[in-house]
């Protein structure tokens, strides 16, 4: 993993997720908030959305996935190196991720842990994606969370439905190294 999001994790584990422009304004007027994952635009915008992150002087992760306009496809992280100051990205495609890796980008591999063949497929797939991060969604499963971080070399991020302090403090407890979340009190916490 990069160096520079290690330590940032380490001086806050609390990563700003946001879904509108509301909130990356919120977020950029945040001193304590460090990294952004960007949740929302399109390919017209989000060269805009992530110069704007860039210059609260933050780092910018872009969930591929989530950006109307770009398909599911390796030319879409080409697109975000490219045309965008983005540091890395967000995908839950196994490709996008392996291309986000060759193009020196930070990589945050999403999954939605719903069942126990979700469960596997952490398993199945991080040896040979190698994200630098896993964010497993919901973030409210601290046994779940434990469970991963014990057979995995890859750091966790918690995310989704985290809204509170006491979720925050179990995620984190279990062996996350983050959180991330799009409730705006969580990142003052």
């Amino acid at each position: 993993m990069d160096q520079r999001f290690y330590d940032i994790f380490e001086e806050n584990p609390v990563i700003a997720a946001v879904k509108d422009t509301d909130g990356i304004e919120k977020c950029c007027q945040l001193e304590d908030i460090r990294i952004v994952f960007i949740l929302f635009g399109d390919i017209c915008s989000i060269p805009e959305i992530v110069e704007k992150v860039k210059s609260a002087g933050k780092m910018a992760v872009v969930h591929v996935d989530l950006i109307n306009g770009l398909g599911a496809r390796e030319i879409a992280v080409d697109f975000i190196k490219n045309n965008t100051l983005a540091d890395g990205i967000i995908s839950t495609k196994p490709a996008l991720i392996k291309r986000g890796k060759e193009l020196n980008l930070f990589t945050v591999m999403r999954y939605f842990l719903i069942d126990s063949m979700a469960l596997e497929n952490v398993r199945s797939q991080q040896s040979g994606v190698k994200p630098d991060v896993i964010e497993i969604l919901p973030g409210l499963m601290p046994e779940i969370i434990k469970k991963i971080c014990q057979t995995s070399r890859t750091p966790i991020i918690a995310g989704g439905l985290i809204t509170d302090k006491k979720s925050v403090m179990a995620a984190l407890s279990a062996g996350a190294i983050c959180v991330s979340s799009t409730n705006q009190n969580v990142w003052t916490m």
